[in-house]
């Protein structure tokens, strides 16, 4: 089969995960409001998914290497539009949890297993090739930010909302299953746990700064706009559709820039670019100054957990599916923590200056960019 054909299929599944994830993000405000969430309450109900998704790494990791990255995705992709469907049907905090909860572990199935995917089709190119297929992720991102926008302003339900969308990716996912790479290079008798190496380790470190950034744009940035910029009901959304564009749009030219500039700099000047614009975002809380500063954030996470994931897949002392699990196990907790603190934070000292903690995670890309070699 022609390899273009494996990169748009699996070019597909990272479109799907993108936005059933950013379809949900673009509709906690209102689904805070209905169930009369505080901030602190959020912050413990936004657990779930990331608590989910630690649950399944290593599972997710031994089921890749066991049953091959295929038939995983699939199952994956399959249930994971319908229990966003659920989700927005939830009419208590223990049901939304519980859903939340199944949402992460499934978003996680699909995350390792479409990365697993990307990796041998990047093998196949022989170039850097993974940054547009997280690329195609943001995008996905940025149309469901946009979609949630619309149907915000049209009074459409969470409900209505989401089961549109999830006959559209069933649709997708129908088409594309025949076309995804049948089979994993190095996919057999790996441990279900697996301590990564020095290098993986660090790799990890870096995904833990930039993904606890991502978490917090992700659950947050609606409810910022909300409350701290006070901005109406139709631009709520502003903030989360600025992050997505610069992030989608900073992970297509990515690659070109990884091979250019090379992928040290590129991670310094993440880093950079994160904390910059969550200090604008901080000190400047009108609607046009943090707009600015939540596409210089998107822009400084762009390329970081690509890169990370591409540079876990060449690992050499264990498979692609394990090594990219093993990596996010660590990224994955700065997503679980950073979210919740921010909640707790807020209730204490304010949303506003919550988002200060986010900064100095930023940095941190920066810093272990500087102490890692890379490939």
């Amino acid at each position: 089969m022609d390899i273009r054909i494996y990169r748009i299929a699996v070019g597909c599944f990272f479109f799907i995960g993108g936005i059933c994830f950013a379809s949900w993000a673009s509709r906690i405000p209102e689904i805070k409001q209905s169930l009369e969430l505080s901030d602190a309450a959020l912050g413990g109900v936004l657990l779930a998914i990331p608590v989910g998704s630690m649950i399944s790494l290593p599972i997710s990791g031994w089921v890749v290497a066991h049953w091959g990255s295929k038939k995983a995705l699939l199952s994956g992709a399959l249930i994971y539009p319908v229990t966003l469907t659920l989700i927005g049907q939830s009419s208590t905090v223990l049901q939304l949890i519980l859903l939340l909860f199944t949402f992460g572990l499934l978003g996680n199935l699909m995350n390792i297993s479409v990365n697993t995917q990307a990796v041998g089709v990047e093998g196949m190119y022989g170039r850097s090739i993974m940054a547009s297929f997280h690329g195609v992720w943001s995008a996905a991102g940025f149309l469901g930010a946009a979609i949630g926008t619309l149907m915000i302003a049209n009074s459409v339900s969470p409900f209505r909302h989401f089961l549109l969308l999830n006959g559209a990716m069933l649709l997708l996912v129908w088409l594309m299953q025949r076309k995804l790479i049948p089979k994993d290079t190095r996919s057999n008798n790996q441990p279900l746990f697996a301590k990564p190496d020095p290098t993986l380790l660090k790799l990890g470190l870096i995904a833990f700064s930039c993904m606890a950034c991502e978490g917090a744009m992700f659950d947050w940035s609606g409810v910022y706009f909300q409350k701290v910029v006070a901005a109406p009901k139709e631009y709520t959304t502003m903030g989360y559709v600025a992050f997505m564009s610069t992030m989608a749009g900073g992970r297509f030219l990515g690659d070109r820039l990884v091979m250019k500039v090379g992928i040290k700099k590129i991670l310094e000047g993440s880093g950079v670019f994160i904390a910059s614009g969550l200090l604008i975002i901080v000190v400047f809380p009108t609607l046009l100054m943090s707009t600015i500063g939540f596409l210089l954030v998107g822009m400084g996470v762009s390329s970081v957990v690509p890169i990370v994931y591409s540079q876990a897949g060449k690992s050499n002392t264990m498979s692609a599916g394990v090594a990219i699990a093993a990596v996010s196990s660590i990224g994955f907790l700065g997503f679980l923590l950073a979210p919740p603190l921010i909640g707790f934070i807020a209730e204490a000292f304010g949303l506003q200056w919550s988002f200060l903690l986010v900064a100095i995670l930023g940095l941190g890309t920066t810093l272990l960019a500087g102490l890692t070699n890379f490939k």
